[in-house]
């Protein structure tokens, strides 16, 4: 989250981004025509590569030195719904794609589009930052539009309560290791959406609101879908969409 330095040129930033869209567009619309094996196979393959990014990452700071408890663990939202992302792709289970759809187009988006970033191209992180964000939210596309696994009816809910019980540990984690993961212990120095949100320690208070504000309107495209179809919620169906 942030905003683009002199260290980003805006045309290769916005450049890779849009192959990746261009690539997964053809993904989804192929997935979505021409259903098959093949399909849960792709998923496997972009699961590894959210995983790579995780490995990349964690190479490179302590090549460079610079991993450390209080800022390099995968705590940070974005950096943690890539695990929780390739897990979903990898064994597509219900429940971990609804949070890799909720995390990632409610929190992962405005990283990709307000990026914290201060490396050039073609620096190895900026291709860290740049695929991973985007990646993760074109996964997210994949499996629900692509795959056709829509969220589930009560999905708003359950993913809710466990952005609480996430947030919870990394209140926790942060106090036990004297970090500031997910801005919970002061606001962070550059510009973010958080000011949008208040001043510290209001923009938390605001955040427990919005969490499942976003969700809802991000799960409303489905409600709608079924409501204008009829398909029961009780269906085993009811996640196709």
């Amino acid at each position: 989250m942030g905003v683009f330095t002199a260290a980003i040129a805006l045309m290769p930033y916005w450049l890779s981004v849009s192959v990746l869209v261009v690539t997964f567009a053809v993904l989804i619309v192929g997935a979505r025509r021409w259903p098959g094996s093949w399909t849960e196979l792709a998923a496997k393959c972009i699961a590894l590569v959210l995983l790579g990014v995780c490995v990349v990452d964690t190479v490179r700071q302590v090549h460079d030195s610079t991993w450390s408890l209080q800022t390099s663990l995968p705590l940070a939202l974005c950096n943690f719904t890539l695990l929780v992302g390739a897990a979903a792709c990898w064994w597509l289970t219900p429940q971990l794609i609804e949070l890799t759809y909720y995390w990632g187009l409610a929190g992962a988006l405005q990283g990709l589009v307000t990026p914290d970033l201060n490396v050039p191209f073609p620096h190895v992180e900026f291709f860290e930052y740049v695929v991973g964000h985007t990646v993760i939210i074109l996964a997210a596309i994949f499996l629900v539009i692509g795959l056709r696994r829509g969220p589930r009816p009560g999905s708003v809910i359950r993913s809710s309560i466990l952005t609480y019980l996430y947030a919870l540990v990394v209140v926790l984690a942060d106090i036990v290791l004297n970090a500031n993961y997910m801005f919970f212990r002061h606001a962070p120095r550059q510009w973010t959406l958080l000011r949008l949100m208040g001043p510290y320690p209001w923009y938390l208070v605001t955040g427990v609101i919005i969490v499942p504000l976003s969700f809802l309107i991000l799960y409303s495209p489905f409600w709608f879908a079924r409501r204008s179809t009829g398909t029961s919620p009780s269906s085993s169906s009811a996640m196709r969409v």
